[in-house]
């Protein structure tokens, strides 16, 4: 029998055809030899390898709470198949690399957490580097959309969308490009990403929404504080693709 490739995974594997896809958008299935991705049309017959992800940096774990150092090739949701005994408390775009937390599963602390996010009480800080020169603090206040078909892309929307604020704060200039301080209070799809674009500062490899062409999507989740708990993620390619 011949069919898509994530539906062979799927069964094969015995995860849900998101997770599969998820494995095989990650680059990481691979069958003899060759890398397989999603769309491809394969046997059931033939022999499917899932490399392991070895290289999360685990910042921190407690009984608790669990921060790793995501890469920014690597899908949020395979994070809790690496890791099973936690689930995620919030989600980061595959190509956005940086500080992500996850929750003991069926906790008293999960369901504190999620609560914190919900009322807007955890601190987020990111680190973007954008086309142009930023030469000052900005406010963006700008209601958002999500339209979701097979890949989710949002939209400025003043009519409909929902309240999104994200404020920036320029850090260094490189040429004509500015590394920048992010902090958002809301955490709509794409948020930074959309604000960013919206004001003529598109990030650096974001082809979505207008950045030019680069070695990765430069956004980095660089600082996150819930309760008493404070992380940082100041390692990664991030920073190797910032100075070359």
């Amino acid at each position: 029998m011949n069919d898509k490739a994530y539906k062979i995974l799927s069964i094969k594997s015995n995860i849900s055809n998101r997770e599969a896809k998820n494995l095989l958008d990650a680059g990481l299935v691979y069958s003899n030899g060759k890398k397989i991705r999603a769309s491809d049309i394969i046997s059931n017959k033939i022999p499917l390898k899932i490399l392991e992800i070895e290289d999360i940096e685990v910042l921190f774990k407690d009984s608790n709470i669990l921060a790793l150092n995501k890469p920014n090739i690597v899908d949020s949701s395979i994070l809790e198949q690496k890791f099973s005994d936690y689930s995620l408390l919030h989600r980061l775009d595959k190509p956005t690399s940086g500080v992500i937390l996850l929750a003991k599963k069926n906790s008293n602390f999960y369901n504190k957490a999620v609560d914190e996010f919900k009322n807007k009480a955890v601190y987020k800080e990111y680190l973007a580097l954008v086309s142009g020169i930023v030469a000052e603090e900005i406010t963006i206040d700008k209601p958002i959309s999500t339209f979701k078909n097979h890949y989710a892309k949002s939209k400025i929307d003043f009519k409909n969308g929902k309240s999104a604020i994200t404020k920036i704060t320029p850090l260094k200039l490189y040429g004509k490009k500015t590394l920048l301080k992010v902090v958002i209070t809301t955490g709509r799809t794409h948020q930074i990403r959309i604000h960013l674009s919206s004001i003529n500062h598109p990030i650096l490899g974001d082809s979505v929404y207008g950045g030019i062409s680069y070695k990765r999507l430069m956004l980095h989740s660089y600082k996150i504080n819930i309760f008493n708990y404070k992380f940082c993620a100041s390692r990664g390619n991030f920073w190797k693709y910032l100075l070359d």
